[in-house]
């Protein structure tokens, strides 16, 4: 799923153009996101720009049933009635957010949120055009992300873990705690990414 987002995010930075991008995979029927990918001014900051996502109700892909909606057109031009906006994305100079939700008769696959910056560009808004643009190419990425998500249970399937495998987080969404499982989890990715 990560190459097909890659490759999605460079034909749309060359037809719509954006600065800055968060894209989360969600679990068809209960909608929680996941394998996000991201460029964001400060990586540091993403378990909060997460949190304050979900807490939101401007633009929260829940409340997206179809095509792509701006920030600018959500709050009537008063970015200030978005909590992510006021908390986070005003301190990046985010002039408008264009979002989109993956979703189809199977479930919602994901959500895409395309940022652009007051100082980046001439057009700091996302015009009527871009959000046609993204609206009509819905259903086509929609289907493309539910395949891939779906092939990832294809072919031998691995034997569950014997102990339960928990991270506890705070509410910015820091670990305060994990269980063994979760640890060797962990070293195990990192020597695999290292090789």
């Amino acid at each position: 799923p990560r190459g097909l987002r890659v490759a999605v995010l460079d034909e749309l930075r060359a037809a719509i153009g954006f600065d800055y991008y968060a894209w989360l995979l969600t679990d068809p029927q209960t909608e929680v996101g996941v394998a996000p990918i991201a460029a964001v001014p400060d990586l540091a900051a993403l378990p909060r720009l997460i949190r304050l996502k979900y807490l939101t109700d401007v633009n929260r892909w829940t409340s997206l049933t179809t095509g792509a909606a701006t920030l600018v057109a959500a709050t009537d031009g008063r970015l200030v009635r978005s909590l992510v906006w006021r908390e986070l994305l005003r301190d990046w100079r985010v002039s408008d957010v264009l979002s989109a939700v993956f979703r189809d008769a199977y479930g919602c696959w994901g959500f895409l949120d395309l940022w652009r910056t007051s100082d980046a560009r001439d057009a700091a808004t996302f015009a009527d055009d871009d959000t046609n643009l993204l609206t009509e190419a819905l259903p086509l990425i929609t289907t493309a992300v539910r395949r891939t998500q779906i092939g990832l249970f294809d072919g031998e399937r691995s034997e569950p873990a014997s102990d339960p495998v928990v991270l506890l987080l705070d509410p910015q969404l820091r670990p305060l705690a994990q269980t063994a499982a979760r640890s060797e989890e962990r070293r195990v990715g990192k020597e695999c990414r290292s090789r």
